[in-house]
């Protein structure tokens, strides 16, 4: 079924591009120039998306997403303003908006905010039916204890968004929403940055536990003793500075679930524990003799090959299949390249949404040059890198000179002789030399340094080739 979206903007010109475009895209549009009858026209017909222009003379844009927000709270809402402002961007999003996009936009970087809204709106939709059929109702825990640092409750979150148009990333997101429902057990694989976590969250809240906690415990940051009291807890008296009972994570996790992050490190002997609470669902606190019930679901990460690892010995066979129910194996982001500009666009809107410095988007030379590097860290890197970037510039957006200095010098290797011309070697040498003027911003000692020449040699070809900007 065709997303249904509504827009309204003053503006003939603009309400015709936009509209063209989302039909371009495959979605279903009505598009007003007057709020009220956008209005009239919800009234009896639902819309997926609500995207609106700010500065309106009958009803400005916050109002009218303001009251379609306290009539229809499913509908997502981006704003779209020439005036933007980071207080009026967190007003916005303050009160339900989607997103705050100042003018001007990039047909790509409307469509990237159009897309991560409907993912949004789809996720939640599929998490209020999934809690419809169920009928459960929120409740709290009553296991409050030091461990609850590593805990988080989601009774009212909405469910976080898979970025990507990847096929594979597709698929993760269709098998998401297939498993959520069940009670199965998950083992989540990719190397690390890959959004793991991400995945997790995601199950949990789309699952008929997401009223329930939400407990995170990686398992390489613990000793093997530490670990033990961490997950199951330890009662008073159990060892040197037990001077109190506490209840452990899995304890925490009650109704709930369990997120083991990078189980392959895991010790042998927590590993025979855990599989006890798999298979019989019960805890035994350190120190203790009683045992204590518990009703989980277990989602665990690595980025190991657990496979390779039982056959060496290194991880208990008993308890990968235990813990590998249904596995989900999350791409490197070299791999899914296209997904870059719609992750960096949803990466720098999490800026605004912290109120963080305000940039409104990456210039085509920045995005290509990222679009080009391997990443080895992953969506964690880009993240990383975007963050340092939006802290350093002094543009609206991030440029090229922004990026580190590896990934901006990937452009000293982007030139290319055509393959339909002979150059002379006069025009080879001033093409190569306008290109290096270029990727270095016009710095000319840098541009010499390239060349191995000194910066007198250089201003004479400038001069020659008339190429001084």
């Amino acid at each position: 079924m065709k997303h249904k979206i509504m827009l309204v903007d003053d503006e003939t010109v603009t309400l015709k591009r936009l509209r063209r475009l989302l039909e371009k895209n495959g979605y279903q549009v009505s598009s007003y120039k007057s709020p009220s009858g956008a209005l009239e026209q919800m009234e009896s017909t639902h819309y997926d998306l609500l995207v609106t222009d700010v500065k309106m003379p009958e009803m400005n844009g916050m109002e009218l997403m303001v009251t379609v927000k306290s009539r229809f709270p499913e509908t997502e809402v981006i704003l779209m303003t020439g005036y933007a402002s980071i207080d009026s961007a967190i007003e916005a999003t303050r009160e339900g908006a989607f997103h705050y996009l100042a003018k001007p936009f990039t047909p790509e970087q409307f469509m990237a905010r159009v897309e991560q809204a409907l993912d949004r709106h789809r996720l939640w939709k599929n998490a209020l039916n999934a809690g419809n059929e169920t009928g459960k109702k929120s409740s709290s825990t009553e296991n409050n204890n030091d461990a609850c640092i590593h805990q988080t409750m989601q009774e009212t979150a909405r469910p976080p968004v898979i970025i990507g148009k990847n096929i594979k990333i597709r698929q993760i997101q269709t098998l998401i929403h297939q498993i959520a429902p069940t009670d199965c057990n998950v083992l989540i694989t990719g190397d690390s940055g890959t959004g793991k976590e991400l995945v997790a969250r995601s199950i949990h809240a789309l699952s008929n536990r997401s009223s329930q906690p939400f407990v995170a415990v990686n398992c390489g940051a613990f000793n093997e003793t530490l670990l033990d009291s961490e997950l199951f807890g330890h009662e008073k008296g159990a060892f040197t500075g037990a001077v109190k009972s506490r209840a452990g994570l899995l304890e925490a996790a009650d109704k709930g679930t369990i997120f083991l992050d990078e189980i392959g490190e895991m010790p042998h002997s927590m590993q025979v524990k855990c599989l006890r609470v798999l298979q019989e669902n019960e805890i035994l606190r350190v120190g203790g003799t009683k045992a204590i019930p518990v009703d989980i679901r277990v989602i665990s990460a690595t980025a190991k090959d657990l496979k390779a690892e039982v056959e060496a010995g290194a991880f208990r066979k008993d308890m990968y299949y235990r813990i590998n129910v249904v596995n989900i194996k999350i791409p490197p982001l070299n791999q899914r390249a296209e997904d870059i500009p719609l992750l960096a666009c949803h990466i720098i809107d999490s800026f605004h949404r912290k109120g963080l410095k305000r940039v409104t988007g990456i210039s085509s030379r920045a995005m290509s040059l990222l679009a080009g590097y391997a990443f080895p860290g992953n969506v964690r890197e880009l993240e990383n890198i975007l963050e340092r970037a939006a802290a350093i510039t002094s543009s609206s957006e991030i440029r090229a000179c922004d990026l580190p200095q590896d990934i901006a010098e990937l452009e000293l290797h982007s030139f290319q002789l055509p393959e339909d011309y002979m150059m002379t070697l006069e025009e080879l040498e001033r093409d190569y030399i306008a290109h290096l003027l270029k990727i270095t911003n016009n710095a000319k000692t840098k541009t010499a340094e390239i060349l191995g020449i000194d910066r007198a040699s250089l201003w004479r070809k400038i001069k020659k080739f008339d190429l001084e900007q």
